[in-house]
């Protein structure tokens, strides 16, 4: 190969299907490469699609992609060993179309996009692994190298979509090799249940859903959550950690999982499933200060790759999209005005992503990876006195309510001190501001 294109997209994840698809609806010649057999095929996810950000490319996507159930109702759980403490929001504005998100099932969604990629006039190729950036006598990069005979192809921008382990930017030297507190290690699960089953479960009506977001002790003192989602005829259970702690711990992501599968709050929403899907992934949970950096001459970075994920809002796919769409719109706009992509030219990508909430949002919880990451009470201790006090204060047992009060602070005091609670409480603060 030695055909020359506008722009080549290494990757056919959302970041990926989003830039190529706006660059060619743009009218640009573009270039998509993905290693899978087929799009969807090597991308997992839990999956939430937000939809404001597929929308902002394609307004009729409703039409005709493959969603599973849209949300109505966000369930938070704090659990110990053997209960929860929870808060549930369910709104009728969540029911009311246009819906803001769905369940989806990457594969089927990632086959639907990457169709509408080729609609819009880029060219598609599967099965094909890029295997190095070319470059200029100026150290510019002017293509990528493919493991095809005669695969050099050559691009005014490479944009790299590959994913949270891109070996491509590490090759190239564009960030250093990854660290595990900055990466998460996800395992998934799907289970089959009949759709009544689900719905009667969950209550929910027809193509209704439901999100549980799940902390404490399920984690066994590592940062992470666990995560069930409701698709049409299949649950999604999973849970996730940083790498350097299943390193440091010796705790397999398998297990982990089964013991939260296991926990008497979870089980029976499980109950009679066929488990017939188990998959791992790794997650850019490094935040705003593990952002590497992501343009040059010649070259962008996107989604994953950029470590753009807000993983205090377990968002991600969105984030993906946009940083897809401004990546690809910085290159339309150069291309409108004749620009070479220069790294000063391609530093307008930077500035569209700081006036966007990707920025924003990630500059907000900056401080979040670190605390929690030195401060594993909060994913122990704390949910442990949270489900005591709740326990102890519904029982009745004729013992008077301010007795249980002060039984309750003291529980508090005695596993973390006056000092050790205010000092908590400003690393949240801290966390969250």
């Amino acid at each position: 190969m030695s055909e020359k294109f506008d722009a080549i997209v290494v990757g056919a994840g959302p970041s990926g299907n989003t830039a190529a698809y706006t660059l060619a609806k743009s009218g640009l010649n573009v270039l998509q490469l993905e290693r899978g057999e087929t799009p969807g095929t090597k991308n997992v996810q839990g999956a939430i699609l937000y939809s404001d950000a597929l929308e902002r490319i394609i307004p009729d996507f409703r039409d005709d992609a493959p969603l599973e159930r849209h949300l109505i109702e966000q369930r938070m759980w704090v659990l110990d060993d053997e209960s929860f403490v929870g808060s549930h929001y369910r709104s009728e504005g969540f029911n009311q179309p246009p819906y803001n998100r769905y369940t989806i099932i990457r594969a089927a969604f990632d086959k639907w996009f990457s169709e509408k990629v080729r609609q819009a006039g880029a060219l598609v190729i599967c099965e094909t692994t890029v295997t190095d950036l070319l470059r200029d006598d100026k150290n510019r990069v002017v293509g990528v190298q493919v493991d095809r005979e005669g695969g050099s192809i050559y691009a005014d921008v490479v944009i790299l979509a590959d994913g949270v382990n891109s070996l491509l930017a590490k090759k190239a030297g564009f960030h250093a090799e990854l660290d595990p507190t900055h990466v998460g290690l996800a395992v998934k699960e799907m289970h089959f249940l009949p759709e009544e089953t689900i719905e009667q479960r969950f209550n929910v009506g027809e193509d209704e859903g439901v999100v549980i977001e799940l902390f404490g002790k399920v984690t066994q003192g590592m940062m992470g959550t666990g995560f069930l989602y409701t698709n049409k005829e299949s649950l999604s259970i999973g849970v996730g950690c940083m790498l350097s702690d299943f390193k440091t711990q010796k705790i397999s992501p398998y297990a982990l999982l089964e013991n939260m599968k296991n926990h008497p709050s979870i089980k029976p929403l499980l109950a009679d499933g066929e488990m017939k899907e188990y998959t791992a992934h790794l997650i850019p949970e490094g935040g705003y200060k593990a952002i590497p950096r992501i343009a040059g001459d010649g070259w962008m970075i996107v989604g994953d790759a950029g470590m753009f994920v807000n993983a205090v809002h377990r968002e991600g796919s969105n984030l993906a999209m946009t940083t897809g769409r401004l990546a690809a719109e910085t290159v339309v706009a150069l291309m409108q005005e004749s620009k070479p992509m220069t790294e000063a030219n391609l530093a307008a990508y930077r500035n569209r992503l700081d006036d966007s909430f990707v920025m924003k949002d990630l500059k907000k919880y900056k401080e979040m990876p670190e605390i929690f990451h030195r401060n594993n009470q909060f994913f122990t201790t704390y949910p442990e006195l949270i489900n005591r006090s709740a326990h102890t204060m519904l029982k009745v047992d004729g013992v008077d309510k301010k007795t249980k009060e002060r039984e309750i602070f003291s529980s508090f005091t005695h596993k973390r001190s006056l000092f050790g609670l205010m000092g908590d409480a400003y690393k949240l603060w801290r966390a969250f501001r």
